[in-house]
């Protein structure tokens, strides 16, 4: 691990090896087990008990609603890949050439599956407290970027159609274009007979939002 990986991570591991093979992309792996995927699935378990943690404590006047959506907008994968990106993850992750020069470093998806893999490092390596302490520090700030619990784009649009009785918005994949491990969807939205909304993104997810987006301005600036 370089010192400037350390530094950002704010620590320092006994094991070596656990980092290491957080920081391993399949492309570059003698074995299946050797990559950051399992170290994915028990980080994702740690980043939401934190998560669930440091909202049930900061905000006790909420309700589960509320904490519901905050929580939502900080574990969902856009949060991972901007953390990832704040720390300069993909500098250190370990791939093929052929990954890394289909741009494999700047995959939002790859990006916060690390980031997952490596807040579960820390936890098998130093236990709880310092795994809790890392997503403490870089999820705080993004917590406190507003005082009001965040509103999606999909809940927004799900939430104005049902204010006028229609039905829920019916999402649709119009094309998925680009490699497998860099793909791009783009997903048209419309409700009832409304116009139709169309974004795109990396994820099925995020194209949803962009495309709930569109339609909510369109929508809303005919109201």
């Amino acid at each position: 691990m370089t010192k400037e990986l350390a530094a950002a991570l704010q620590y320092e591991f006994s094991d070596s090896q656990v980092l290491a093979t957080a920081l391993t992309h399949g492309s570059a792996a003698s074995k299946p087990d050797d990559t950051y995927e399992r170290l994915e699935f028990l980080g994702d378990r740690v980043l939401s008990l934190a998560i669930a943690e440091l909202l049930f404590n900061s905000y006790p006047d909420e309700n589960e609603g509320k904490l519901a959506r905050r929580y939502v907008a900080l574990v969902r994968r856009e949060t991972l890949a901007d953390v990832a990106t704040e720390l300069g993850l993909g500098a250190y992750i370990v791939m093929s050439q052929s990954e890394a020069d289909a741009g494999g470093r700047e995959n939002p998806s790859l990006l916060a599956d690390v980031c997952e893999a490596v807040i579960a490092a820390i936890y098998l390596d130093g236990g709880l407290a310092p795994a809790v302490s890392f997503i403490q520090r870089y999820w705080r700030d993004r917590m406190n970027q507003s005082d009001k619990p965040p509103l999606d784009a999909k809940t927004a649009l799900q939430e104005w159609a049902q204010g006028r009785g229609l039905p829920l918005p019916a999402y649709e994949i119009v094309e998925r274009t680009g490699p497998d491990h860099a793909p791009t969807f783009t997903i048209a939205v419309s409700v009832g007979d409304s116009q139709t909304g169309q974004g795109e993104g990396s994820t099925r997810r995020a194209a949803e939002q962009a495309a709930a987006e569109v339609l909510l301005e369109m929508l809303t600036a005919d109201d």
